[in-house]
């Protein structure tokens, strides 16, 4: 009968639950059913906002008509209610502040606001309460920083949305265009500052530079072309005689009408121009006697101004070519004593930066240039390429046709080695780039004659010894290891090691030690058990 009457109790008592829970729901600010808080964080360009989510029987069927209760103001006021707002002092904090939030950063500013306006983290933690944060990353850098729970899910996402788009309503000082305006701003400061302080600004201007040069030599030499054809048809003895673009755009600049090489006074200029006297004497003949046509003033005005144009184009190119390799005689040196300037470059330019090619394996360095050829080949189940742009380099044109992927795979692996001592070296200079370039050569020479090469280990030894010199030299200040210095530390490194080594085999004897002390005892109470149970059988016998 108790136990009926137990279970009756426990019958009405559920009910009264219910409608407590009615009641809780119906309650005066319309807290959650669940009991848990939740606080949203939004990074404006005019400064920092928390909002706190008032009516959680909303997020319920969020989901369902979210665009609905999003963009609707008047529903999503009643979600949303604004707990506090701290504007940003300076155009210089605004920028300091959002370049630290776009770095997932916490600012010494987001962590004085965070601290003001939030309960204390352990009663925040206790109610289940917590901090809405647009990024994951940036919400665990705030609860290390602060200790605040945090969370990034969906509904958070969906709930700062909606801050983004009513902001200027939720937010008294900020309508009449405040906001776009501090976006604007900041917008171009934040964008300005980032290009000030990019990483990677000497690796645009070799990128840049090398895809420039690649341009201007197809350019070169389709109006090199266009010169010939059009001067052939006044001229076309020079064309056999001068194979040359540049040359013959030169000698077109200098010559003009065939009629000018009656008398043999342009004989010297024309010598400065083809550095060869007897060609320059061909030239003069042929001129006397051209069977081509006639041309006019105009005509050979126009010609010449075309020409002008061709000779100034290729004189550019090789100012660029000059810069090029200036520039990479400072950014990355050993990869350019390696395989040559114009394919680092190149190599620079397809990964989009020195960095993302140090973190290439060899491998990838191998076939870079070569995507569709290896997508090709994988679709079909065919051959594999062997080499992409480092194909250009003139070691594996001397190699063989059997060592041509042997080579290749070689040079790959140098090159990411190359690569990444010029990105993380604080000195630029080309000593390990050429020692690496020692070591192609004599597998070269390894493949062809069978000599053995030196160790790597060996040469990587002399071009630090070498490197470090030089930096002594350069920077007497700097403080480089000798290999004595390395010695000395490995040696303490090692007796630090044996010594904590003894200690902890002292330790384990020691717990050893005292194992066995504690299992004597019942080693010896099993030994009388065993001497009893084998003396009540002799004692039987006796007495029979």
């Amino acid at each position: 009968s108790g136990r009926a009457a137990g279970s009756s109790n426990k019958k009405t008592e559920q009910p009264r639950r219910k409608s407590l829970g009615g009641q809780r729901r119906s309650g005066p600010g319309g807290r959650a059913a669940r009991g848990m808080a939740l606080y949203l964080l939004h990074e404006a360009a005019s400064g920092y906002g928390l909002f706190e989510v008032v009516e959680k029987e909303e997020l319920a069927g969020l989901e369902e008509g979210a665009q609905a209760s999003i963009t609707d103001l008047n529903r999503f006021s009643k979600i949303v209610k604004l707990k506090a707002f701290q504007p940003f002092t300076t155009a210089e904090n605004a920028l300091d502040n959002i370049m630290k939030v776009s770095e997932n950063l916490v600012h010494d500013d987001l962590v004085a606001f965070v601290k003001a306006n939030l309960p204390k983290a352990k009663s925040m933690a206790k109610e289940g309460a917590a901090l809405g944060v647009s990024v994951a990353p940036f919400a665990s850098a705030i609860k290390e920083a602060t200790g605040v729970p945090c969370q990034s899910n969906d509904t958070v996402n969906e709930l700062l949305r909606g801050v983004r788009l009513h902001l200027h309503r939720l937010v008294k000082n900020l309508d009449g265009g405040a906001s776009e305006k501090a976006q604007l701003g900041l917008g171009h400061s934040y964008s300005r500052a980032k290009v000030k302080f990019n990483v990677n600004r000497q690796d645009n201007m070799i990128i840049q530079a090398i895809c420039l040069l690649d341009q201007l030599d197809k350019d070169v030499n389709t109006c090199a072309m266009r010169v010939k054809e059009w001067y052939s048809w006044h001229f076309p003895e020079l064309q056999k005689i001068v194979a040359d673009s540049f040359m013959f755009a030169r000698l077109v600049q200098l010559i003009g009408a065939r009629t000018s090489l009656a008398n043999d006074d342009k004989l010297d200029k024309i010598t400065e121009v083809t550095m060869d006297e007897a060609v320059s004497k061909q030239i003069i003949e042929a001129g006397r006697t051209s069977m081509g046509m006639d041309i006019s003033e105009i005509d050979m005005l126009n010609l010449s101004e075309f020409a002008d144009r061709v000779v100034a184009l290729a004189r550019y190119r090789r100012d660029l070519h000059a810069y090029l390799l200036e520039k990479m005689s400072v950014v990355a040196p050993n990869l350019g004593a390696l395989i040559g300037e114009a394919v680092a470059a190149r190599l620079i330019s397809h990964a989009g930066s020195l960095v993302n090619l140090a973190k290439c394996p060899a491998s990838t360095i191998q076939i870079l240039g070569a995507e569709k050829a290896l997508f090709r080949a994988l679709k079909t189940r065919g051959n594999t390429p062997k080499y992409g742009l480092i194909f250009h380099s003139s070691f594996i044109g001397r190699a063989g046709a059997k060592n041509k992927g042997r080579i290749s795979r070689y040079l790959s692996n140098k090159c990411a080695i190359a690569a990444r001592i010029d990105f993380f070296s604080e000195t630029p200079n080309s000593i390990f780039g050429e020692k690496l370039k020692e070591q192609v050569e004599e597998r070269l020479n390894f493949y062809e004659t069978g000599s053995t090469p030196k160790k790597n280990l060996d040469v990587m030894r002399e071009a630090a010894k070498e490197a470090a010199a030089l930096v002594k030299a350069t920077d007497p200040d700097m403080e480089v290891d000798s290999d004595d210095d390395k010695k000395k530390k490995k040696s303490k490194k090692e007796k630090k090691e044996k010594k904590d080594k003894k200690r902890k085999r002292d330790s384990d004897e020691e717990a050893d030690e005292e194992v066995a002390v504690e299992a004597t005892p019942v080693k010896e109470k099993k030994a009388k058990k065993s001497k009893k149970s084998t003396e009540k059988p002799k004692k039987k016998k006796q007495k029979e």
